[in-house]
């Protein structure tokens, strides 16, 4: 039995390649390919444009798949969701689904927007927001580039962004925002009630859920004298209890945490001044609780 799993093609699929590396699982495919070919027998794995791989799993197309919120509540598709997966293309932070306009635009709010036109991908997404707002807007689909739409061609566009950089490049400027997405573990809900299956993923999200708790933490070793080993470790932060380990000189311990790698930058500093040496910092691929 396999697992048909569908992987988002597109923005997120190096970083999704990545993630599922630090999981231990090794992906390779060609430019041209959406076969990838994984180390694993069990796992059958399609490239897909996100937007499809709700709809796809609703369907018994595929099993499960890794997919953004906004393009689940797009799509309304009914799905189950087995975790959350806080990783994007450029940072581990959500994105935002938003509703621009252009910078001399004298648009200020959706209400604003009555009788205009509005380019998106999200087409479902905007016209409930819309609707709900009791707005009658012209929403129009738009095969992506929406930014250059504004604001020659439309009035305003629904877009997703990770950083504003690309919003601001082409001078515009939020108004509201819709939602706001992180990418989600999901499978079918026939799927969730196949046991073989339903065990099959929730191991893939330990492994998953284990390679994001690792991504912002770091170990760090050193050998601490005993003579100021309460004065070193209470350089660490708080609620970090450090192994310690005897070494062969009675004189020094060995010490190992666990910590944020941005704390070691500042911490390595004050630990060697303090006394501590053969400091040791080094990567984690998965940090299970």
């Amino acid at each position: 039995m396999t697992l048909k799993l569908g992987l988002p093609k597109g923005s997120l699929q190096e970083a999704t390649f990545k993630l599922f590396e630090k999981a231990g699982f090794n992906f390779r495919t060609s430019s041209r390919s959406y076969q990838p070919v994984v180390d694993d027998e069990e796992i059958e794995p399609i490239l897909l444009r996100p937007q499809e791989i709700p709809t796809y799993i609703q369907q018994g197309i595929i099993d499960a798949g890794l997919t953004g919120a906004d393009w689940i509540a797009d799509t309304g598709a009914d799905v189950h969701e087995i975790c959350e997966l806080r990783y994007s293309k450029m940072t581990n932070n959500p994105i935002r689904i938003v509703l621009a306009v252009h910078n001399d635009s004298p648009y200020k709010s959706a209400q604003d927007l009555a009788g205009k036109r509005i380019a998106t991908e999200y087409v479902r997404l905007a016209t409930r927001y819309f609707g709900e707002l009791g707005v009658q807007a012209g929403v129009e689909f738009s095969w992506g580039a929406c930014e250059v739409k504004v604001p020659q061609l439309v009035d305003a566009i629904v877009v997703n962004t990770e950083t504003g950089s690309s919003l601001r490049a082409h001078n515009l400027r939020i108004i509201e925002t819709l939602l706001t997405s992180t990418t989600r573990f999901v499978c079918g809900q026939d799927v969730w009630k196949d046991e073989w299956k339903r065990t099959k993923l929730e191991s893939l999200e330990i492994l998953l859920t284990g390679a994001m708790n690792a991504s912002k933490l770091v170990g760090l070793k050193m050998n601490v004298p005993v003579s100021n080993q309460v004065g070193i470790l209470s350089i660490l932060p708080s609620l970090k209890n450090p192994t310690i380990s005897p070494l062969a000189d009675p004189a020094w311990v060995a010490a190992e945490v666990i910590l944020e790698e941005v704390q070691v930058r500042d911490l390595i500093p004050r630990l060697k001044r303090a006394g501590a040496t053969g400091l040791v910092e080094y990567p984690l691929n998965k940090v299970i609780y």
